[in-house]
């Protein structure tokens, strides 16, 4: 439970963005603060609650969801949910779910800056971090009890981002890889050209994820309208002589 669940809602719109498909767990504090209809509209799925929901548990529900998931994230995390975990408690579907499930966890803090810095908490992040848990955040900053520090949660997309380089390997380490993409424009006379309807997003998005895996890019584009992902180098051409020249 805390205030910043309200980004909740944003990030689950902001890996949906990405192509995760979401299934949201909310506590019974989490409920105070924002309702599981909004996250079950966002996330398209009925929202789980209740450790000992009895249509839910008929079938094992939380072992179910527990070995649905790639990946776990807990966020916002509160100090009693991280106190939770580390303890291994399963007095609640969180912390169930947490618990039988073998696929990696990652926990967004958010909290107080005097319970961030307070040793239990710190002796428990240090905890999960040995069990292999990877902790995101928090930043620092105006805090909703009016105090400045760390703690706050950090924001969806720094989250979605540091998920994004955990989650995808990093296969590419060390590789060089050169990609085309774009059509081609062969020229008539100095006003017409002969050319195709390429939109050169395939390639745009390959090299997009080559560089999240690791690679060190090279993207040999034709004339499109597109942004350049971060990390790329881009070199553009026109013709097919010129793009295999490159």
């Amino acid at each position: 439970g805390s205030i910043a669940a309200y980004k909740s809602a944003d990030l689950v719109r902001r890996l949906q963005d990405l192509g995760a498909e979401i299934r949201v767990v909310m506590t019974k504090a989490a409920c105070e603060f924002i309702t599981p209809l909004t996250m079950q509209t966002l996330s398209g799925h009925p929202v789980a609650l209740d450790l000992l929901d009895i249509v839910q548990e008929s079938t094992m529900g939380h072992i179910t969801l527990a070995r649905w998931a790639d990946w776990i994230l807990v966020a916002p995390a509160s100090a009693d949910s991280i106190a939770r975990l580390a303890q291994g408690r399963t007095g609640d579907l969180l912390s169930a779910i947490c618990l039988a499930s073998e696929s990696p966890l990652a926990i967004s803090p958010a909290m107080n800056n005097k319970m961030w810095t307070n040793s239990a908490t710190q002796d428990n992040l240090h905890a999960l971090r040995k069990r292999g848990v990877q902790v995101l955040g928090p930043a620092s900053g105006d805090q909703a009890c009016g105090e400045q520090g760390e703690g706050r949660l950090l924001e969806p997309m720094d989250i979605v981002n540091e998920l994004a380089s955990l989650a995808v390997p990093k296969r590419l380490q060390g590789k060089h890889m050169v990609i085309t993409a774009g059509p081609t424009h062969e020229a008539i006379d100095p006003v017409r050209y002969i050319g195709n309807r390429s939109s050169g997003k395939m390639g745009f998005a390959v090299a997009k994820a080559a560089v999240e895996a690791g690679a060190n890019v090279t993207l040999v584009s034709g004339p499109v309208y597109m942004t350049t992902p971060t990390g790329v180098n881009r070199v553009d051409v026109e013709t097919a002589q010129q793009m295999h020249d490159a």
